[in-house]
């Protein structure tokens, strides 16, 4: 891909990924009735933050992807930009949930990787967005890892933000792929 489209996803990537932490995910249920009470709006209990990061990786690539990561970390540890979902600062590193937010880089990146190694094909985009998730929540187990965590800090880090999030987080990245199948496939690329 063009060094300087792979720039412009990093970007796009960035401010989706940004963005994407302030917005909650939701379904709308149109089998709750449409009478008066018009359709239930169901929380996934999770934001579009990974949904952008699998995006991007999927559009722009393993560059792309991972280059947006690591500007989103490196904005979310200055103490000007609190851009994390908790805030933000160098003191953000001793927090658990950080090895998620460090995951996002080899995420993206392995998500791009997969994306663009054959066809486009909505299976592999999804297998994709998969192997992507994947990457994010071992890397989040690992720093949990790093960080010594007494057994019962460690299952409840896991339980959090992993076996909680998770099923939310599925029905995202299918979303991801689905959106990246049709840009790709209008994009010509």
């Amino acid at each position: 891909m063009n060094p300087l489209l792979e720039l412009l996803w990093a970007f796009v990537g960035l401010f989706l990924t940004i963005f994407g932490t302030m917005i909650e995910a939701s379904l709308t249920s149109p089998l709750s009735g449409w009478g008066d009470s018009g359709s239930m709006v169901l929380s996934l209990g999770v934001t579009y933050q990974v949904g952008a990061i699998l995006l991007v990786g999927c559009l722009g690539g393993k560059n792309a992807g991972a280059l947006s990561q690591i500007a989103y970390l490196t904005l979310g540890l200055t103490p000007w930009f609190p851009v994390f979902s908790q805030g933000g600062g160098w003191d953000y590193t001793s927090q658990p949930i950080f090895g998620y937010l460090l995951g996002f880089v080899p995420g993206a990146w392995v998500c791009g990787w997969i994306a663009f190694r054959s066809r486009r094909q909505l299976e592999t985009l999804a297998l994709a967005c998969f192997a992507g998730l994947l990457t994010i929540h071992a890397t989040g187990w690992l720093y949990a890892v790093i960080l010594r965590l007494s057994s019962d800090k460690f299952w409840a880090i896991i339980w959090t933000y992993s076996v909680t999030a998770i099923p939310g987080q599925v029905a995202i990245a299918c979303t991801a792929a689905t959106i990246a199948y049709v840009i790709r496939r209008v994009l010509f690329y």
